[in-house]
């Protein structure tokens, strides 16, 4: 009997060693080290790849944001704020039925089949809206000159990004919106455009927040 309580005793003995060890090495050691190599290392991806501007950050690179007017009396959808330039549509969001505390940022696909009449009447609307909205007095957008991405969500409805194409078609809206020249506002667009990841990879972007951030700043300085 004496024996059994003592090998029990040590069994429970090195159990808790054994849990203490694993404790202090998995719980406390390895996400230290991996937390300080990120830092070091990816310090801006780790902490979620913000962008700040004015001292405080103002959105993430990763994760697109919708330039609106408010809201009117009696208006469900707002309408877009042409004083900036404006990312992909985002039909994939919907809304927050879960938690009404918080505004949260919702991520989603149409799910709509290409040969679907709603999203070809999204489509069709997208780009009757991009034609007119990017039309001034000198410039007249034809329909052939809208790009895929103007007129459809990505998958996750928070792309980021739009194709060069698209913050070209624009920049003459952006110029007479602000009072700038359109050699000015092309010249955001370029030097804001990014090529192929390694060269390959993926397709040339523009990032919208820093785009606008760029613009924002032009703005303050005329």
């Amino acid at each position: 009997m004496n024996n059994s309580v003592i090998n029990t005793a040590r069994l429970f003995a090195a159990g808790l060693r054994a849990l203490l060890v694993l404790t202090v090495v998995t719980g406390i050691l390895y996400p230290l080290v991996v937390t300080g190599v990120a830092q070091g290392l990816f310090n801006s991806k780790a902490n979620g790849s913000e962008i700040k501007a004015d001292g405080r950050v103002v959105g993430s690179s990763l994760i697109g944001q919708a330039y609106n007017l408010p809201l009117k009396e009696g208006q469900e959808t707002p309408e877009p704020d042409l004083k900036w330039f404006q990312g992909r549509p985002q039909n994939g969001l919907g809304t927050n039925s879960v938690n009404t505390q918080y505004k949260l940022i919702l991520s989603g696909a149409t799910n709509r089949s290409g040969d679907n009449e709603e999203l070809i009447q999204w489509v069709k609307d997208a780009k009757a809206a991009v034609v007119k909205d990017n039309s001034t007095a000198d410039y007249k957008v034809k329909p052939s000159d809208v790009p895929a991405d103007a007129v459809t969500s990505s998958g996750s409805g928070l792309d980021p990004d739009i194709s060069p194409q698209y913050a070209d078609l624009q920049v003459h809206r952006i110029a007479e919106k602000n009072g700038l020249s359109v050699e000015q506002v092309q010249k955001l667009v370029d030097e804001h455009t990014e090529g192929r990841t390694l060269g390959f990879i993926g397709e040339p972007r523009v990032n919208v927040l820093e785009l606008n951030i760029a613009l924002k700043e032009l703005l303050a300085k005329s």
